[in-house]
């Protein structure tokens, strides 16, 4: 059944079907949208952007794509999102083609086998389209966790390419959550919806790798409470 399900028919058609599922939730959305004037400001003082949001609110992540960042003036040369090399990842990364969005594959290093699974391979694209002037959306928790602890990688992305990252929180309310180590969200169409950009994380020369991942996890915390606080509040109302 494995073999069945990540065949390449059933990958393709499982492609079309997640596209089509973010489409219909980014157009049935009832949406509310903070902090876009400061992340445009951010977008538009530098060539390339890292744009970091939590694993779990991977099936919204186009929404906002479609609904703002794309509508934005000087847009980058190249927009791609770092997505798994697994088999599972590779759904997603068909359904992103849809939206005109490169999916750059590669995952960390297996914590206990020690075998690179091609990170240093995506790490190596993603700089290449940074450093061309372009926009990475990347999890900074996937693929494997823990959930909401940022790791290294756009950490790493943005000292060696100058880029800021651009926290972006998405959610709905109400959806149903996974027991995935994620808690992955499956938003459902017309319902209510937040999307918050945070505070951009700007490294400067000298800055210690872990003071901007801390950062980064803060303000990605701040972003989605705010979020979150939106969707139920536009709820009641």
């Amino acid at each position: 059944m494995k073999a069945i399900l990540r065949s390449a028919f059933v990958t393709s058609l499982l492609g079309w079907v997640i596209w089509l599922y973010m489409a219909l939730c980014n157009r049935t959305i009832r949406w509310s949208v903070e902090g876009d004037d400061e992340a445009l400001k951010v977008w538009l003082g530098y060539p390339n952007i890292i744009v970091a949001a939590w694993h779990s609110t991977i099936l919204l992540l186009p929404s906002g794509w479609n609904r703002i960042i794309q509508k934005w003036p000087q847009q980058k040369t190249r927009s791609a999102m770092l997505i798994s090399l697994s088999k599972d990842g590779e759904p997603v990364a068909k359904a992103i083609k849809h939206l005109g969005l490169v999916a750059v594959r590669g995952s960390s290093t297996h914590k206990r086998k020690k075998r690179d699974k091609g990170g240093m391979k995506a790490l190596a694209e993603a700089l290449r389209i940074l450093k061309n002037g372009g926009g990475i959306c990347i999890t900074p928790d996937g693929p494997r966790g823990p959930a909401e602890v940022a790791q290294n990688g756009p950490i790493i992305m943005a000292q060696r390419s100058e880029a800021p990252i651009l926290p972006y929180a998405i959610v709905s309310s109400p959806r149903h959550r996974l027991g995935t180590w994620d808690g992955f969200r499956i938003p459902y169409p017309f319902t209510r919806g937040a999307l918050v950009f945070g505070q951009a994380v700007i490294p400067k020369p000298g800055d210690e790798r872990e003071t901007l991942r801390l950062q980064l996890e803060e303000n990605l915390r701040v972003a989605m409470e705010r979020a979150e606080e939106l969707a139920q509040k536009k709820g009641r109302s």
